[in-house]
């Protein structure tokens, strides 16, 4: 028994997976229900394009968090202002 629980690897991949496909979605719905509570109903169409602007930011960084792509892109937000002499 310890030798095959030795043998296996460690990883994050099932809780990643689980929060990417259960967590996230659930969370997404309940600040759509929010912002439509709070703002829908007043009349506050500026406060409430205002906060979706927020969530679409939040968004974003959480699309760069999640499929890695953040380290290209920074490394070529960093050529734009590093000079390589070659």
């Amino acid at each position: 028994m310890v030798e095959v629980l030795a043998q296996t690897n460690l990883d994050t991949d099932g809780i990643r997976g689980w929060i990417l496909d259960n967590l996230l979605p659930l969370l997404l719905l309940t600040v759509a229900l929010m912002l439509l509570w709070l703002g829908g109903g007043k009349g506050d169409n500026a406060g409430v394009m205002r906060r979706v602007g927020g969530v679409f930011v939040a968004l974003a960084v959480i699309g760069l968090a999640v499929s890695g792509t953040g380290v290209d892109i920074g490394t070529f937000i960093a050529g734009l202002f590093s000079t390589s002499s070659g």
